[in-house]
């Protein structure tokens, strides 16, 4: 098994991460014990992961972190993110759905990295509480999902990583998925980014991409 990233193993084409919390599962991952106890970390799973597999260079969600990710549903990839930060590290993980919810909160018992919050990523200054981030990670399916993801990163990193998870069908059903993800990159480019990385994610994720920026 191979470290590739910080706290981010590869052994052939699957992917692990330390288990925060050992011998419990999220989603019915594989748990490997070695030296520690591992997690597999599915790509068909997780669009993070999928990025990894297709190549990601920029991985800037490390040891102690804070990070705040929008759309984190029931909380596959939170999960991911809360090994990689560790008990030091933070992950605000705003879902607006109240059904996916109750399981982010479950999972915010097991491991007290997580402060999930239930509301609208496109109304930041509604949010409870949120502390200033190293990291924004972005996975929602809205039209204006580059400006919501944009107007949360001034809010709360202002000076960071921002991971924004393009979904071409979102945006616009007609246009070829390369070309919305031309025009969200440029979106980005034009409000001061610097656009490091654009991964298409097929085959995990049809139609999606992963732009990774810094500010």
């Amino acid at each position: 098994m191979k470290e590739i990233f910080p706290g981010v193993f590869k052994d052939g084409k699957i992917l692990y991460t330390i288990n925060l919390t050992p011998g419990t599962r999220i989603y019915g991952e594989k748990l490997i014990k070695k030296d520690a106890e591992f997690r597999e970390w599915a790509a068909q799973r997780s669009k993070l992961a999928a990025a990894i597999m297709k190549g990601l260079k920029t991985l800037p969600v490390k040891h102690a972190a804070s990070v705040l990710y929008l759309g984190a549903s029931t909380g596959t990839t939170v999960s991911h993110i809360s090994d990689i930060a560790g008990k030091e590290g933070a992950v605000y993980a705003v879902e607006f759905s109240e059904r996916v919810f109750r399981n982010l909160l479950d999972l915010a018992k097991q491991r007290r990295n997580i402060v999930p919050l239930l509301a609208d990523a496109r109304k930041p200054d509604e949010y409870p509480w949120v502390e200033k981030c190293d990291v924004l990670y972005c996975d929602i399916a809205q039209p204006d999902q580059t400006e919501i993801a944009m107007r949360n990163f001034d809010g709360f990193v202002e000076e960071g990583y921002l991971l924004l998870v393009v979904k071409s069908q979102s945006i616009d059903v007609v246009k070829e998925p390369k070309k919305v993800y031309e025009e969200e990159k440029k979106k980005l480019e034009e409000s001061g980014f610097d656009v490091l990385e654009l991964i298409d994610l097929e085959p995990y994720e049809e139609k999606h991409a992963m732009i990774v920026a810094k500010k």
